[in-house]
């Protein structure tokens, strides 16, 4: 299927158009049940935008998207970009007072959810007074459901669709000054929305047309088509959508013709395994040990399975241990192995690679580091390659205008430096004599022992790593002589109590971790104190939740 339709700029609405007028004949993406090609995901995407229009969204207004991994989360992300609307990334395990934020932060025009949220919508929306519409996915709303929550009217999704025009519509304005919020919650807080104009987010945090990493960055918009694959290529998304990496991957996937996997429902690591094997996946992504040691565990288990199709695997969003690089990489012997760090604040700042038959050595060093990015002390300066000086990630170039509504924290971590403005994460790391980059972890979590600083995911990868331990999670609990006591949260590998004759000796265990960690790190990023617990919470992504370890720590 041919076209003739060529972007204009950067806009992500002008780039998929031109791109799915050009393979619409081509399936873009399955999420259990549920596939569509890129003429159909258009077209329902032209049908939500135009009745968003009739109901009164228009540019710059929030829209929702209260769901789990599912097509109409993509069809809800297109439909707002044609239509200048902002699409807003919400966690769906949010509780209400979270909610009421993020409805009220925009606030919301409308939501997009399934049945089974919309009493939460209904608990919130009294005091969104924004609110216009709620659209309820799948099955609809339900005979027993209102007609209306606060001043929003409900109806079903399937059928304002049905009822809506399928034209693409003509809207003025559209350009790289749109703009792309992206949700963060961070480590601690209230979540926050990072603004990108989507000429910067098209290049910081979609690869500029390039997620291959081969070609470079395209100079102009047209060049994407160029990019365009013309074989086979099947992506699988893992963690879900509301995750600023998943949405960013999908999106760089769609704009070169591929097909985008979405995992449906909780994670399950035999369902992930057979979904390769049926879909002949080429590549996925996985976030740290949260979602890499079950697919590890079930491979032992299950397995072996059928990766022939696969020829690279990827990790981001937290650290791989050691260990389970090393067992994946037995079980995929053909695929080169990834790792890449950035935030939704920095877009997409480095990677590492590992090629069939290279060793993992302890954690990801990031060798491929965009332009821009560099390691700031505490007093601005650049750290010198070499000198083991901690510092914060800085990067400049493609970044964020702002933090929504938050001018405060908007001050804080976007500065003016020697004529360039920076945006300053909350990343804390070294600069090895050759330039490459080794992060340590995020500043916010941590831990002030003796006046030394513990970085908490440099020692939970080194845990990870003990025969015993299947999960782990490192806060500090304040303690009168340290300030702080490095304190390890610990879920046991099945059948590790057992072994040690049927119950735990906490004491010899937590002395056993110590002197595990103190093989391969400095004795006071030890754990002093170990809590064990049945399961590790994580978000829905697989990020670590350290609010409730430090609850847990403390028997909170």
């Amino acid at each position: 299927m041919g076209s003739d339709n060529v972007p204009g700029s950067y806009n992500i609405a002008d780039i998929w158009e031109a791109v799915a007028d050009r393979v619409g004949d081509r399936e873009a993406v399955v999420c259990g049940a549920e596939r569509r090609t890129y003429g159909q995901l258009e077209q329902r995407a032209n049908r939500l935008a135009n009745h968003l229009r009739l109901a009164g969204v228009g540019t710059g207004d929030f829209v929702g998207c209260y769901m789990p991994n599912s097509v109409e989360y993509i069809e809800t992300l297109l439909a707002c970009f044609k239509i200048r609307a902002v699409p807003v990334n919400i966690n769906y395990r949010y509780v209400a007072d979270e909610l009421r934020h993020l409805f009220t932060d925009g606030p919301l025009a409308a939501v997009v959810c399934p049945p089974e949220f919309l009493g939460n919508v209904a608990e919130v929306a009294p005091s969104v007074p924004s609110l216009r519409e709620v659209l309820v996915t799948g099955a609809g709303p339900g005979a027993d459901a209102p007609e209306s929550v606060g001043e929003a009217t409900v109806a079903a999704y399937e059928e304002v669709l049905a009822a809506a025009d399928p034209a693409r519509p003509d809207v003025p304005g559209r350009g790289n000054d749109d703009i792309y919020v992206i949700y963060t919650g961070g480590t601690t807080g209230l979540p926050k929305g990072v603004v990108w104009r989507m000429e910067d987010a098209f290049f910081g945090c979609l690869t500029g047309g390039d997620p291959m990493r081969m070609n470079g960055p395209v100079g102009d918009p047209s060049e994407v088509l160029d990019r365009i694959i013309d074989f086979d290529f099947v992506f699988y998304a893992l963690a879900p959508l509301m995750h600023a990496a998943a949405q960013w991957v999908a999106l760089m996937w769609f704009f070169s013709g591929a097909k985008v996997i979405l995992h449906d429902g909780s994670f399950d690591a035999l369902e992930v395994w057979r979904t390769i094997e049926r879909e002949k996946v080429s590549t996925t992504t996985v976030v740290g040990d949260a979602m890499a040691r079950p697919l590890a565990d079930t491979w032992e288990s299950d397995g072996p399975f059928d990766v022939s199709s696969m020829y690279a695997f990827s990790n981001g969003g937290a650290p791989l241990a050691e260990s389970t690089k090393s067992r994946l990489m037995e079980y995929l012997p053909d695929c080169v192995f990834t790792d890449g760090f950035g935030s939704s604040e920095t877009g997409i700042q480095g990677s590492s690679r590992l090629q069939p038959g290279q060793s993992p050595l302890g954690t990801a060093v990031f060798d491929s580091v965009a332009e821009g990015t560099k390691v700031l002390d505490a007093d601005g300066n650049e750290v010198a390659p070499g000198s083991g000086v901690v510092g914060r990630i800085a990067h400049s170039g493609w970044v964020p205008l702002r933090y929504h509504n938050a001018p405060e924290k908007t001050a804080e971590a976007f500065r003016e430096l020697d004529g360039r403005r920076y945006v300053v994460s909350g990343d804390m790391a070294t600069v090895g004599a050759d330039g490459e980059i080794q992060l340590l972890g995020r500043g916010s979590v941590s831990i002030n022992t003796g006046g030394e600083k513990v970085y908490p995911e440099e020692v939970e990868s080194v845990l990870r790593d003990h025969p015993d331990v299947y999960d782990a999670l490192v806060v500090g609990i304040p303690h009168d002589r340290w300030g702080e006591q490095v304190t390890a949260v610990v879920q046991l590998r099945p059948g590790a109590a057992r072994e040690r004759g049927g119950a735990v000796d906490l004491e010899a265990f937590t002395r056993e971790l110590a002197e595990h960690c103190r093989g391969r790190l400095a004795g006071y990023k030890a754990p002093k104190a170990v809590v064990l617990t049945e399961r590790i919470e994580r978000s829905p992504a697989g990020k670590a939740d350290y609010r409730w370890a430090r609850a847990t720590a403390s028997g909170a």
